[in-house]
């Protein structure tokens, strides 16, 4: 049922009470959802409010626009999912460009472009209405792999649905950076970043999880783009291989894998003050029974695939990404011409006192030869 906003009126409106236009409405693209803002005047000059703005005509409450009066002018706002099940009638089609903006790391890849329109609602009974016809239409595009990988922009949590012997439940995945080793601390990163070698804590948790299940690790790794297509990237660990300098704590044996490794930074990034990168881990969830089994490496057990999800006893994979790691590079490397630099320094330093000294002991002569010359007269 439709029911009038009484919250704003023309009067309220002021000089913001006039006819629509096309750039009433903003949009933006988030990394989980779709925001939109519409300027509630015009729509209220036009005979409507913000619950008679229907979103591809879904009128379930989660698809109604909310007043936000907080702001001038003031709008109506919706927030759509980026879900193909919960995306209030949004249309979702798969087109091939070059990726642009935030994802320019990308070439000639499958783009999906989410859509829709908000139309007006009239109340109006009969034959006729004096009111217009509202519309607003929005559209986003976002990389395919981006969608499926769930390899989300500075979010590090993925939600997952998991099915087992009690029915189906939703647990989430987080990677969290941590700079001690008891993971209570986090790390907090400078703007001018962290020192090579310090160590970084790395936590992977699942939370709302039923016990059967332990969180695995098959992968992780770091890249210098957000998402890691086309990027330089470096192994931290593989399945049966591990950098010399990662140092696992647990895998597969709770609802957390941890690990730390010390900051590095990437040899492509030597000309900048700082090299920044992210991390991404490949995850699985194991249960209990079977953990032990996928952790084994031998030369009679074939390596696990990070891409094999066929075997019993364990989900497919989830891709999840920490923000990003900073890392000084400036101040951590060798300076042999600041020590060089401080010895000429020195050097100067010594000559202008001896120089100083003898200026000095002449003056002093002069003075004394004066005194002399008078005594003698």
């Amino acid at each position: 049922m439709i029911v009038r906003s009484s919250q704003l009126n023309v009067t309220d409106c002021g000089t913001e009470a006039r006819r629509p236009e096309l750039t009433d409405i903003a949009v933006q693209c988030g990394t989980s959802s779709i925001g939109l803002a519409i300027q509630i005047c015009p729509v209220i000059y036009t005979g409507y409010n913000e619950s008679l703005l229907i979103l591809n005509h879904k009128l379930n409450a989660a698809c109604r626009a909310t007043l936000d009066d907080s702001v001038t002018p003031p709008v109506a706002r919706f927030n759509i999912p980026l879900n193909m099940t919960h995306a209030c009638g949004s249309i979702f089609r798969t087109t091939s460009a070059a990726g642009t903006g935030i994802f320019s790391d990308f070439s000639n890849i499958q783009t999906v472009n989410i859509s829709g329109v908000v139309r007006s609602f009239d109340l109006t009974t009969g034959t006729i209405t004096y009111n217009a016809e509202l519309k607003y239409y929005y559209s986003c595009a976002y990389p395919l792999e981006y969608l499926i990988n769930n390899t989300q922009i500075d979010v590090s949590a993925s939600s997952i649905a998991i099915k087992d012997n009690n029915g189906s439940f939703i647990s989430t995945l987080n990677l969290e950076l941590f700079s001690d080793s008891n993971f209570t601390q986090p790390m907090i990163i400078p703007q001018l970043g962290i020192e090579l070698r310090t160590n970084v804590y790395v936590e992977v948790k699942a939370t709302n999880l039923t016990g059967q299940y332990h969180v695995l690790l098959d992968q992780c790794y770091a890249s210098i783009s957000r998402l890691p297509s086309n990027s330089t990237n470096f192994n931290l660990f593989v399945p049966c291989s591990v950098d010399d300098f990662t140092t696992m704590i647990e895998n597969g044996d709770s609802q957390s894998a941890r690990f730390f490794f010390p900051a590095f930074r990437f040899i492509e990034q030597e000309n900048e003050t700082v090299s920044t990168y992210y991390l991404h881990c490949i995850t699985r969830l194991c249960e209990k029974s079977t953990c032990s089994t996928f952790k084994q490496c031998s030369n009679n057990r074939r390596k696990r695939s990070a891409v094999d999800t066929s075997e019993d006893g364990i989900t497919k994979t989830y891709t999840i990404s920490s923000p990003e790691i900073i890392t000084n590079s400036e101040g951590s490397k060798e300076k042999p011409h600041d020590v060089r630099e401080e010895e000429d320094n020195s050097s100067v330093g010594l000559g202008v006192a001896v120089g100083i000294l003898a200026f000095i002991c002449f003056i002093a002569l002069c003075v004394a030869a004066v005194f002399y010359k008078r005594l003698r007269n």
